[in-house]
């Protein structure tokens, strides 16, 4: 008898030991022979040394097909149905050839809607694509004039036969120029509460109504978009969730997002902006072995590394316990901002260090000098993540938002007096 596949195991009670073994073959038969070896050398590290992004995304439907990407998803929406323990004993078998899911957003925050809040259709079309990084995602929440106070927003969607017609703005837009759908809110009363006339839809974004625009980052790459929507139209089985409800199934989405941003999403999104506390030893001992102050050999230095690899590693284990939850069809909650807080701000406080560590070469270098382009390729690579990861206590939400979500769901503290709780939307001042 041969030994059972992944395909001979999907849906089934597949103990851990047998989940793992699977892998194994599935590593031995899918992955090139360059990136294993790579991998049995020296891991995720040594990987990146023989493996450029693009032969990863050529890649990648091999990953995208295996049901490995969320094997705990069932099998007709991508994944394996396979148990957690099951999930961890193949991942671990994974984890050293460095295999990052592509589509985070998608993983992210639009299947967690669907999973919350879609029918049993919806999860059939778009949760396989997701899994496979065919149709791409990118959320449109912001507005010019409703960034914290999202539920000011003005897009509008307006009913039109047996769909919708979009019109507005949205800012801070994660990969748009990629993405094949967004999750997209959007005000379909104006003569209610601002939270209660809110509709939550999955905007196809190739499409003529759809224009999108950069905005680079202060290092000069581009990651972020503004999107605009001149007549755009979705269908009305795009729309998930009844009309009016988007407000609610947005916190479902802004629960993951805060995750995801902290290192708990299920997509690989361990950090944004920068490397680990374990890259602050390595710039430190070569600091000290190139004989300047300020390195390993500075017990001040050790205490701060040592500290935040300590914070770091309270991180990874609380969100190994968020991991299990979510796998064992728990839900997120408003505890979610506690790990968006205290992660954004430490990943700030890792990279800032990392810049430190560089001395005179986190300050100036070759091309620092030249175009926007020019600056953001040649600065250093520690250079790049602290820059990156000043976004991290505005993206996902702001920690000041954040800290009111925890103030008042989590703490039962009262609300901020709003002197428009309540009034129609259509008569709140905006900006």
């Amino acid at each position: 008898m041969t030994d059972p596949t992944l395909a001979d195991l999907a849906g089934s009670d597949t103990p851990p030991e047998t989940a793992a073994e699977a892998a194994r073959r599935w590593v031995a038969e899918a992955i090139p022979a360059s990136w294993r070896e790579a991998a049995e050398r020296g891991g995720p590290r040594e990987v990146r040394t023989v493996r450029t992004p693009e032969d990863y995304r050529a890649w990648y439907p091999a990953f995208g097909t295996s049901g490995l990407v969320a094997p705990t998803w069932a099998v007709e929406h991508g994944g394996l149905g396979w148990s957690r323990p099951a999930a961890a004993a193949a991942e671990a078998v994974l984890r050293p050839y460095h295999l990052p899911r592509l589509n985070p957003l998608g993983l992210n925050l639009a299947a967690p809607v669907l999973f919350a809040h879609g029918t049993p259709a919806q999860r059939r079309r778009f949760l396989p694509p997701i899994v496979r990084a065919e149709e791409l995602w990118c959320q449109l929440l912001s507005e010019p004039g409703a960034g914290s106070d999202l539920a000011s927003l003005s897009t509008r969607a307006v009913r039109d036969g047996d769909g919708w017609v979009v019109d507005g703005q949205k800012v801070w837009t994660t990969w748009a120029d990629q993405a094949s759908f967004a999750v997209l809110l959007a005000r379909t009363d104006p003569d209610v509460a601002k939270h209660a006339g809110l509709t939550f839809f999955f905007l196809p974004m190739h499409q003529p109504g759809v224009t999108v625009r950069p905005l680079p980052h202060i290092g000069g790459e581009v990651e972020f978009f503004e999107t605009f929507m001149d007549g755009a139209r979705i269908p009305d089985d795009h729309r998930i969730g009844a009309e009016r409800e988007g407000w609610a199934i947005t916190q479902t989405m802004l629960n993951a997002e805060r995750q995801m941003v902290t290192g708990a999403g299920v997509g690989g999104v361990e950090r944004i902006g920068g490397t680990g506390p374990t890259h602050l030893v390595r710039l430190a001992r070569r600091r000290s072995a190139e004989g300047h102050a300020g390195g390993w050999d500075d017990p001040g230095v050790r205490e701060r590394i040592v500290r935040l690899w300590a914070e770091d590693q309270a991180r990874r284990w609380t969100n190994q316990r968020i991991r299990s939850t979510l796998a064992e069809g728990g839900t997120l909650g408003p505890e979610a901002s506690i790990g968006k807080v205290q992660g954004t701000d430490l990943n700030q406080r890792i990279q800032s260090l990392a810049a430190e560590l560089l001395g005179p070469a986190g300050i100036a270098w070759d091309g620092a000098a030249g175009s926007p382009h020019e600056f953001w390729e040649s600065a250093p690579a520690e250079v790049r993540g602290m820059l990156r990861s000043r976004a991290n206590t505005i993206e996902g939400g702001t920690t000041e938002v954040n800290k009111n979500v925890i103030a008042e769901k989590v703490l039962g503290l009262p609300r901020d007096p709003d002197p428009y709780k309540g009034r129609p939307w259509r008569e709140l001042p905006r900006s």
